[in-house]
């Protein structure tokens, strides 16, 4: 019965994308979803409206409610363009800028973008090709604009795209304004979108702030006499088709590194993503042409970027010579150890000077950071969240770097949002730094471990797509809640932090409240031994999250694979113990 009604919803919802108001071709898809007897695709296509997760609108590319295309698109930005009409209806004229990747439909997406915000009496600056999103934000800053968005799914397959929203700071949307912007959107009917631009009101941009904005990108270098000492240091990028082909070979050459090699066949623009099954850095599918030419050159170190450039991806030489990759907790952790110490010997750090992670980011930078008397905040997961405690202490105190796990980095705070050409650009000064003492990066990575305590990460994703997987993933989180588990791993849960109801419980039962901006649909667990679990949906896929953490010693360098070994032992008994 209750599958009965969900189609007879998703018809009525479909229904009204056959009128005029929809284009021929939009029509004729919806007319296939109705005729298929298979409701599956109909369901997934209209069961609900595309909403502002972690990382904006996101949803694959079709027909309906909940997928992205010129109407969805369309009411997103009527609907923003309404809020911020309405928010800065004294200002005597509002401004945003419009990017895009370089996924199929990116630039239609964008250019329609830019007509309607026009249509609304609001000036664009239009990107005139694919860029990083992270200039994006700059942008937003550097104009001084109220608002911005950057059409991309990130480093979703290719059949997704996107749309993220940034607000006056450079940061994408937080609340209150995320919630009123879809309460606007929600309001939006296809006939109230504009869709007939007023070019006069759209101005296109380019190589001018790409300028600037890699002036900029350049000021965070810590030493630079140490790339011109290693300015032949080997590097091999690629940007696996996407918008770091724009600016990320010319950063690291305004750096003064002169010995960078692109992968060519990854430098051509392509929304297909041809050579790899997924533009994730994030698996070594997609690093596998990089490390090949590495390998062919005798580099010294592979980086990679995501197709909107915000992600940054690594791979260096261990101890016998083989090319491992560096993963996002260590990539964090590199770039906040190098931060930290350099400074330090340097004397660049100041007493107010901060830096940020996420809750479900390795218990390492927490380490480095206290010993350094280097205050750390942790933040909720995705870069807003980091952008947030920027915006709080402007003009107070100076935040120098913060990342997460997901392979995310920023090292400035010109732009609010993750940034691989400030980030590749850091990368290699550490390469540079390292090679310049005779050792690797993966020798960093070593020394950090013995310094510090050795930790090992893992992060399962139990995917579960659809309306059904949804419940799923709700049943799953329900669970967890109700029947908290006494011991993971074999060590007793000496801590349970729920920041849904923003508490934390103890061994004894002993309730105290949690100091985050809201509440967030996160769970986390903490054992004797000091392993941390940490349990969420994701804001922009159909998956649950496991985040885990276990902690082991390294006494020397050599130590690493019995430390590794013994950890990943823990691993599994984990996720036996969560059912994973």
């Amino acid at each position: 019965m209750e599958n009965k009604e969900l189609i007879k919803q998703v018809t009525e919802k479909a229904l009204k994308w056959l009128t005029p108001a929809y284009d021929a071709e939009t029509q004729a898809e919806v007319k296939r979803l109705l005729d298929n007897e298979d409701k599956t695709e109909l369901i997934d296509c209209f069961y609900k409206d595309l909403e502002f997760g972690t990382g904006g609108l996101r949803g694959i590319m079709g027909a309906g409610t909940n997928r992205m295309n010129i109407y969805t698109v369309g009411a997103a930005t009527q609907g923003l363009s309404n809020y911020l009409n309405e928010c800065f209806k004294d200002k005597e004229e509002i401004s945003v800028v419009v990017g895009h990747d370089c996924r199929n439909n990116s630039d239609k997406f964008a250019k329609i973008s830019a007509d309607i915000f026009s249509a609304n009496g609001i000036k664009v600056y239009l990107f005139d090709d694919l860029r990083p999103t992270p200039e994006v934000s700059f942008a937003i800053r550097h104009f001084g604009c109220q608002s911005g968005i950057n059409i991309t799914a990130s480093h979703n397959p290719r059949e997704y795209n996107g749309y993220k929203a940034y607000w006056d700071d450079g940061a994408q949307v937080l609340a209150p304004h995320d919630t009123a912007i879809i309460d606007e959107v929600n309001k939006v009917t296809v006939e109230n979108i504009k869709f007939n631009g007023n070019q006069a009101l759209i101005r296109i941009i380019g190589e001018d702030v790409d300028k600037i904005y890699l002036d900029k990108v350049h000021s965070i270098s810590i030493d630079p006499e140490v790339i011109k000492r290693q300015k032949n240091l080997n590097i091999v990028y690629t940007p696996l088709h996407g918008a770091g082909r724009a600016l990320i070979p010319a950063s690291l050459k305004e750096w003064g590194f002169e010995n960078v090699n692109c992968v060519p066949e990854q430098m051509v623009k392509d929304g297909n993503f041809p050579t790899v099954v997924s533009p994730n850095p994030e698996n070594a599918e997609a690093l596998s042409m990089a490390i090949a030419l590495a390998k062919k050159m005798d580099a010294d170190i592979v980086m990679a970027s995501d197709p909107d450039a915000d992600r940054v991806g690594m791979a260096c030489k261990d101890d016998k010579g083989a090319w491992v990759l560096i993963n996002g907790n260590q990539t964090c952790l590199i770039f906040l150890y190098y931060i930290i110490k350099n400074r330090i010997a340097m004397g660049k750090m100041q007493p107010n000077d901060y830096i940020v992670k996420t809750i479900v980011t390795t218990e390492l930078i927490k380490a480095v950071a206290d010993r350094n008397k280097i205050e750390m905040r942790d933040c909720y997961t995705g870069f807003k969240w980091i952008a947030r405690e920027i915006r709080l202490s402007e003009g107070k105190q100076q935040y120098i770097g913060g990342g997460e796990e997901s392979y995310g980095f920023l090292a400035e705070d010109f732009v609010r949002d993750k940034d691989a050409v400030s980030a590749c650009s850091l990368l290699a000064e550490i390469c540079a730094w390292a090679k310049d003492q005779k050792k690797t990066l993966y020798d960093v990575l070593m020394d950090i471990y013995v310094e510090y305590g050795y930790s090992k990460e893992t992060t399962v994703n139990v995917v579960k797509p659809g309306k059904s997987g949804a419940d799923e993933i709700k049943a799953m989180m329900d669970n967890f809640r109700a029947n908290p588990p006494k011991e993971i791993g074999g060590s007793a849960v000496c801590l349970i932090k729920d920041y849904e109801t923003l508490e934390t419980t103890d061994h004894k039962g002993n309730v105290t409240a949690l100091d985050m901006p809201e509440s967030s649909n996160v769970l986390q667990y903490f054992t004797e031994d000091g392993t941390k679990i940490s349990v969420r949906p994701s804001g922009t896929e159909p998956k649950i999250k496991f985040y885990i953490e276990v902690k082991g010693e390294m006494g020397c360098p050599k130590c690493y694979t019995a430390a590794d070994a013994e950890a990943e032992e823990k691993v599994v008994m984990v996720r036996k113990s969560l059912g994973i």
